[in-house]
């Protein structure tokens, strides 16, 4: 007889957190893997005593649900996701709903929901942030797909979600690829804060000659006031470790290469695709990019020389132009992610609900933060707002912190310190407040070589025009106009 609520497939550390989440909520899960002595071993052990039920097979599986059957699907992105819908189509019917929770990229999800829609079959895409430690206590969840499913999975997924003052960290975010689409850029947001906060390290340990105990009390206050956010907490935290002998940080012992999975990658090319300025995750992402290079980098050290000079100035000072430098630069970051969700909502004609996602981002997430209830507090007062930038508390914000932040990039050049992110994050606000940009001198180039035409600032936009700059290039302008 049907017994279980939910069946999950994949139980690997994500998997496994997120069944016990569901028992410790009342849910009954039925669970399964591909590798079969994995379901024994956790039936065993982390699941010893609960409610779960172990399946050794799908078709097991997908015969304990109650219906419609709600089967959830933690794989690897990609083919294995593809693999395990049409092992369990055999199985379902008419009404029935998949889920995937993983990292899928949103066009993948976007095709799926449509090729199982033909078939009769509920597919949902939900985004699910926090690691193992959210899916365990309360990760932030952001389902999209067919909105017929969401009443059906509402109640499980607002249940395991993280709360924040009472509200669950899970709403419907849009139709067909939008739950993963919101994943992406929140993967791409935190590809910008952990950047951020590495080169505000950087910029503290070889310009302020601080210390590790003396990084962990900075980034300990810094997580009291505005910049307060999981991230900036847990950095303080790896400053304070030590390795196995007790004395040497461990910070010192571990290799400056860092690892990506490509989700950052995705987001900027969707933004290059979407024509849109994602100037300060793209930089966060090249900057992995630049790490990998260890061994040329070496190499270069012994032969590029940067400027032989130290900072003269107050420490405390310092430190403090790096604060509103840091935090500057992540109103520029989020700005940048929002626009990028704005844009895609337009083109792929989502309703997408910018306060509700930031308060899905609020906890459970590895970029929760206090700074995204400011962001909530905007779209409530707007809910049109064009740009972050245009909502009074952030441009009060920015223009306050202005002194900070340019002393902080302009001190780094000098010494020779490497900001990518809070640099380009200082050329995007100032392009983004500039009334007159130097486009124009590049629209007369592209006219010059190529016919490109260009607009003039005493005719209505949309018209276009060419000239013959040499006197032999004739009156013919190219047939299409690209910005």
């Amino acid at each position: 007889m049907a017994s279980a609520d939910i069946g999950l497939i994949g139980l690997a550390v994500m998997g496994q957190n997120l069944v016990l989440n569901m028992n410790d909520h009342g849910f009954v899960v039925s669970v399964y893997n591909r590798t079969v002595s994995k379901i024994d071993e956790f039936l065993e052990g982390p699941a010893k005593g609960t409610k779960i039920l172990g399946t050794h097979s799908i078709k097991e599986l997908i015969q304990s649900l109650k219906r419609p059957r709600r089967v959830m699907l933690m794989v690897k992105a990609g083919e294995p996701v593809d693999s395990f819908i049409e092992q369990c189509l055999p199985f379902l019917e008419k009404g029935d709903i998949i889920i995937d929770g993983g990292n899928s990229l949103y066009t993948d999800t976007n095709r799926r929901c449509k090729e199982l829609a033909v078939k009769g079959i509920v597919f949902i895409g939900t985004g699910i942030s926090g690691g193992e430690e959210g899916a365990r206590h309360g990760p932030s969840i952001m389902p999209g797909g067919n909105p017929i499913g969401w009443p059906h999975v509402k109640d499980i997924f607002q249940a395991i979600s993280a709360k924040v003052d009472g509200e669950p960290c899970c709403d419907w975010v849009g139709e067909d690829g939008a739950g993963h689409y919101v994943k992406m850029v929140h993967n791409g947001i935190e590809y910008g804060d952990m950047q951020l906060i590495g080169e505000s390290y950087h910029l503290l340990k070889d310009i302020a000659n601080l210390n590790y105990s003396e990084l962990h009390d900075v980034f300990s206050e810094w997580n009291r006031g505005d910049l307060d956010s999981y991230l900036i907490e847990i950095t303080a935290s790896i400053f304070d470790m030590k390795d196995d002998d007790k004395k040497t940080p461990l910070l010192d012992k571990i290799l400056d290469v860092a690892g990506q999975k490509g989700t950052g990658k995705w987001t900027v090319i969707n933004a290059l695709d979407l024509g849109m300025p994602l100037t300060l995750i793209s930089e966060a992402v090249f900057a992995r990019c630049l790490s990998s290079l260890k061994d040329e980098r070496v190499a270069a050290s012994k032969i590029l020389k940067g400027p032989n000079v130290s900072y003269k100035g107050d420490k405390k000072e310092f430190i403090n132009f790096v604060r509103q430098a840091l935090y500057a630069s992540k109103i520029i970051s989020y700005t940048q992610g929002f626009m990028l969700m704005k844009e895609a909502a337009k083109q792929f004609q989502w309703k997408l609900n910018y306060g509700a996602i930031a308060l899905m981002w609020r906890g459970g997430c590895i970029i929760r933060s206090q700074f995204l209830g400011k962001i909530k507090e905007a779209f409530k007062k707007n809910p049109q707002l064009e740009n972050l930038l245009l909502d009074n508390y952030f441009a009060q914000e920015i223009n306050g912190r202005q002194l900070g932040w340019r002393k902080a990039v302009s001190i780094g050049a000098e010494i020779g310190i490497p900001t990518p992110c809070i640099s380009t994050a200082l050329s995007f606000y100032d392009g983004y407040r500039t009334a007159r940009l130097p486009a124009n001198l590049l629209q007369a180039q592209r006219d010059f070589f190529g016919a490109h035409t260009y607009e003039r600032i005493d005719k209505p936009r949309g018209q276009f025009f060419h000239t013959n700059w040499t006197g032999t290039g004739g009156l013919v302008s190219s047939g299409t106009y690209n910005a």
